[in-house]
């Protein structure tokens, strides 16, 4: 069975940081590009981050850029978001996400270009900001 599991969440303190954890069952992070996304509240689903299939360039949400970075821990099979310098609009819940018919890191973080038929996503993983 394809799983994603998200990890790691909790409260961060404007300009803290945080690492959170997807963790891959059933297939390798490296096989397809894996999608960061983040709702806030109220909010829509927006993509914060991707990684590219076969240890692609990752790429960032201009929100974002500068300040999150993506790692593959390929022994846990676990793709890690890093959170750097982070601002009390960073309380969503963060979710990360894959598709096999998804390879470009780019397409990846677009929510609305998952198939229904082979996405799989995370439950999502609580960060709260506090000022």
């Amino acid at each position: 069975e394809v799983q994603l599991v998200e990890s790691g969440g909790g409260l961060v303190q404007a300009g803290g940081s945080l690492t959170l954890s997807c963790e891959a069952s059933g297939f390798s992070v490296n096989d397809y590009a894996v999608g960061w996304f983040r709702q806030a509240p109220g909010k829509e689903r927006e993509g914060v981050a991707c990684s590219g299939s076969n240890n692609g360039p990752a790429t960032f949400a201009e929100s974002v850029k500068g300040r999150f970075a993506i790692f593959t821990d390929n022994h846990k099979n676990t793709m890690l978001l890093r959170m750097d310098n982070a601002k009390t609009e960073a309380t969503a819940v963060y979710y990360c996400a894959a598709d096999p018919l998804l390879l470009a890191c780019r397409e990846s973080r677009d929510p609305t270009a998952y198939h229904s038929s082979t996405h799989t996503w995370g439950k999502g993983t609580l960060v709260t900001g506090s000022s």
